[in-house]
């Protein structure tokens, strides 16, 4: 099973999210940022590596948030989603590069986010996760 890596990055009591620019029946969705690990990599590098890539930002892995989220690939395969909780390097700003938009939420706009169902079953982890930071 292939694991995927999603960042519940956290600054100042709000979380990143971004909204899928592809494919087509994902457009316009929420998730959180991240991507898949690849072969001899740690997830928190790929976490790492994911975000430089699709948002040229820097973040901190901090630990595991929430529970394995087993999904079905568009190939028909198993994946296993992993989250981590993050936070932002010193002096970064989010850009993104292969999402529609980027907004930072807080506890109280988690559920007027229209998610991506694999990210939805987080909801009572981040709301956990932006209560502590606040």
């Amino acid at each position: 099973m292939r694991v995927v890596v999603g960042a519940a990055v956290v600054s100042d009591g709000r979380l990143l999210v971004a909204q899928r620019a592809e494919p087509p029946d994902m457009r316009g969705f929420w998730e959180l940022p991240g991507g898949s690990v690849e072969d001899g990599e740690t997830e928190a590098a790929a976490l790492v590596r994911e975000l430089r890539e699709e948002l040229a930002y820097a973040v901190v892995v901090e630990g595991r948030l929430g529970p394995d989220v087993p999904v079905s690939g568009r190939d028909g395969r198993g994946l296993l989603l992993r989250f981590y909780r993050c936070s932002p390097a010193a002096g970064e700003e989010p850009t993104a590069l292969e999402h529609l938009a980027l907004r930072w939420v807080g506890v109280d706009e988690l559920d007027t986010v229209a998610w991506l169902p694999a990210d939805e079953v987080l909801l009572p982890a981040l709301r956990a996760a932006l209560t502590e930071s606040s």
